[in-house]
């Protein structure tokens, strides 16, 4: 499905009407466009302060969330690079710890747009080409890049020599981009495919940090990172962590630490934190002290990932002391994540969804079935998505979020409310509730 971006500033948005004039209007994966535009460039990849590169299905932005704030928490400035936005475009680049302003993306936007003409880049990949100019450009002492789709094949894997890499949760998503028929590329059975995908991050010489995965899965891994010629560090053999006692006990072959529980809501945010945790621990360019570890466990924060909605317009709509949650949680993994996360609570559930047609819609429900009270759908303006047949007998549907609230019967001793299928419609809640991102 086509990327796309909406700016309240007119600068910004002139050069987004080119972007979708330019591109192909799909997303498409390969590092031949993303290389001839960076070249045109002047290679700004090469020139970045020492980069942190994150993969995987599930919690790869959440693990780039509590990496930047360990960093920070360092006294050290950190660029970010994520996707997608939820509010407003400029959440995709960070630098140096602030949100890039509407005059210098404009102007990035525009230079690049200007050496792209003829190269079929998609959005993603001038988006990349753009963040690349800009880290560049601004000093700092680090890099957080989250890949976009994959891994392998995706525009942030031009970067040729990251202090660390790693790769979160694996699981099935992006079916027709990830597990499509490629020359060179040996059939394989599906997670196995995933796991080399992600893994094609690996780089000669360079850390490759990863979770626990079933053993076909790790092999694979093992694989990537032994042809890459980069050294991997799994979970379970170089490293290891465990959450009890309200706290989070990391170790690895030379040290042992006892840091706090995060405060990102959800029990897979411990393993997010982890991986983060390992990933400085196993690189040399900057050095992360355990206080600022401790300090990132407690400051880090992720919008749409299980986050409590504040109050504000939407939140007003219902009865006082009504918690609305909202997660970005679109596939199997997720809505498991987002049941473990409910999972003592006796409360029913007034789900709230819309989910992108190359989704199941199965993945967010199964897991929670006997706990729903009613299910409503929502459509996912300026994208392909399900109607409301497809999530099963007694789901409603309704034509936007306030219209979905107000027309729910809620008891907040008794009932919640889970917004949940797709990070497009997290980014208009929190912009319907005024909750902009900063």
């Amino acid at each position: 499905m086509a990327d796309h971006a909406k700016s309240d500033s007119r600068a910004v948005q002139a050069q987004l009407d080119r972007l979708t004039a330019l591109s192909p209007g799909r997303d498409t994966l390969g590092l031949e466009r993303i290389a001839a535009l960076c070249e045109r460039l002047g290679n700004p990849q090469d020139r970045l302060p020492p980069v942190f590169h994150v993969a995987g299905t599930n919690g790869k932005g959440s693990t780039c969330a509590f990496l930047r704030g360990a960093i920070e928490a360092a006294g050290l400035k950190c660029h970010v690079y994520s996707s997608p936005h939820l509010v407003r475009f400029n959440e995709r680049i960070r630098l140096a710890g602030n949100l890039i302003e509407d005059e210098v993306l404009a102007a990035l936007l525009s230079e690049v747009l200007d050496h792209a003409v003829g190269l079929q880049a998609s959005f993603f990949e001038v988006t990349t080409a753009a963040a690349f100019l800009a880290f560049s450009r601004t000093p700092a002492d680090a890099c957080v890049i989250e890949v976009g789709l994959g891994g392998r094949l995706d525009a942030t894997n031009i970067i040729k020599k990251p202090a660390v890499c790693g790769i979160a949760s694996l699981g099935i998503d992006h079916e027709g981009f990830l597990l499509a028929p490629e020359d060179g590329v040996p059939e394989m059975p599906p997670l196995e495919r995933i796991a080399f995908e992600k893994s094609g991050i690996a780089k000669a010489n360079v850390p490759l940090v990863c979770q626990k995965y079933a053993p076909s899965m790790l092999a694979e891994i093992a694989k990537q990172a032994i042809r890459a010629g980069g050294t991997l560090v799994d979970r379970g053999e170089s490293w290891d962590a465990a959450s009890y006692e309200s706290r989070l006990h990391y170790h690895d072959k030379t040290e042992k630490l006892s840091l706090p529980l995060p405060r990102m809501a959800g029990p897979h945010q411990a393993d997010n934190a982890a991986l983060a945790v390992a990933m400085l621990r196993h690189q040399h360019a900057i050095a992360i002290s355990e206080s600022a570890l401790v300090a990132a466990m407690e400051w880090t924060r992720w919008p749409a990932r299980m986050q409590r909605l504040a109050q504000g317009p939407l939140a007003d709509l219902l009865p006082k002391g009504t918690e609305i949650w909202l997660d970005g949680g679109h596939n199997a993994d997720g809505g498991r994540a987002i049941a473990a996360h409910f999972a003592d609570e006796s409360r029913r559930i007034h789900l709230i969804t819309g989910m992108l047609a190359n989704k199941d819609p199965t993945a967010i429900i199964a897991p929670l079935t006997d706990r729903l009270a009613s299910i409503t759908v929502l459509p996912v303006p300026g994208h392909e998505h399900h109607g409301v047949k497809a999530f099963g007998q007694g789901a409603v549907a309704s034509s936007d979020i306030t219209t979905a609230l107000q027309s729910l019967d809620v008891d907040p001793t008794a009932q919640i409310i889970l917004i949940a299928g797709t990070l497009y419609l997290a980014g208009a809640v929190l912009t319907a509730n005024g909750q902009l991102l900063d």
